[in-house]
């Protein structure tokens, strides 16, 4: 397999580092980029000095991406998983491959690559395991799909931790929404836990007892990753575990903690929307996170 141009749809924090990564791997001869972020006068300047900054092509259009790519990446918000797809498969050129790094359910997932498919082209889903700016474009990923071994062949070639799990669709999907039911759960139950026990003033009789039943982690800093990753990305989240909702739904459960889990990251999001952790620094405490929720709730 050799892919020579590859394009992200998707500009944002995953896709800037994707196209920034793989532009200059064995074989690659260029790598591009869509966002409707290139076509908004508000952003469009910002943007598009981005990519050129970066090396990476902004394209006029997700039809002139589509028609330069033997390789596309999706790489948009959960929500946004099957539109894009849809349209992206009207202007894919047969044998394009076509992967997809959105955390959607594996119906979702499976509803994509039948519309990929139709064209000819084809579909590979990706899970991705962790959050990918820690580890760049060699964050751990399982595909799926009938491509997904030859690509992973490729990709590990290139240096990324790319595994494949199953040529049938959804089972990569499904073991990366069932971990963010538990990851993105941990996030919510740690703001609500610590920011509760922050306003009853028993932080410092809380926190030990979780050292003590799992002494492993450290609580202190693990709650303050949790606060700011929510922040920063919470409205990202709550898709994410919209998306999990319908996985627990998919699978025939009543999704009830996944749904409350979707409620509380969209809640955070929507008060970092606001403002309301504007003037906490980087790599402040989990009590600055939780005396700015305090300070929200008063007034």
């Amino acid at each position: 397999m050799q892919l020579q141009r590859i394009g992200l749809i998707g500009y944002g924090e995953v896709g800037k580092i994707f196209a920034q990564g793989l532009k200059s791997k064995p074989g690659v001869v260029q790598a591009g980029a869509w966002d409707l972020k290139f076509a908004q006068p508000a952003t469009r300047e910002a943007e598009l000095a981005h990519a050129r900054g970066a090396g990476v092509v902004a394209h006029e259009s997700m039809k002139a991406l589509c028609e330069s790519s033997d390789l596309v990446i999706s790489a948009v918000t959960a929500s946004n998983t099957l539109a894009v797809a849809r349209e992206a498969a009207g202007l894919l050129r047969p044998g394009t491959l076509f992967l997809d790094l959105n955390s959607a359910s594996p119906g979702t997932k499976q509803q994509a690559a039948a519309a990929v498919g139709e064209r000819g082209a084809h579909y590979v889903e990706a899970g991705v395991m962790t959050s990918v700016p820690p580890y760049g474009i060699r964050v751990p990923m399982l595909l799926g799909g009938a491509k997904a071994a030859s690509l992973a062949d490729l990709l590990t070639g290139w240096g990324l931790d790319a595994r494949p799990v199953s040529e049938r669709l959804g089972v990569a999907s499904a073991i990366k929404m069932c971990r963010s039911v538990m990851i993105k759960g941990l996030e919510a139950l740690v703001i609500e836990s610590y920011a509760t026990a922050r306003q009853y003033g028993v932080e410092e009789h809380v926190l030990p007892t979780l050292a003590e039943t799992f002494p492993q982690i450290d609580w202190h800093k693990q709650g303050a990753y949790f606060f700011s990753r929510v922040v920063q990305h919470g409205r990202r989240r709550a898709e994410e575990m919209r998306e999990s909702a319908n996985t627990v739904k998919e699978a025939g459960f009543p999704p009830m903690m996944t749904a409350a889990i979707a409620e509380k990251q969209q809640w955070v999001a929507d008060l970092a929307a606001q403002g309301v952790f504007k003037d906490i620094p980087k790599d402040a405490p989990w009590q600055a996170y939780a005396d700015a929720l305090i300070a929200a709730r008063q007034r």
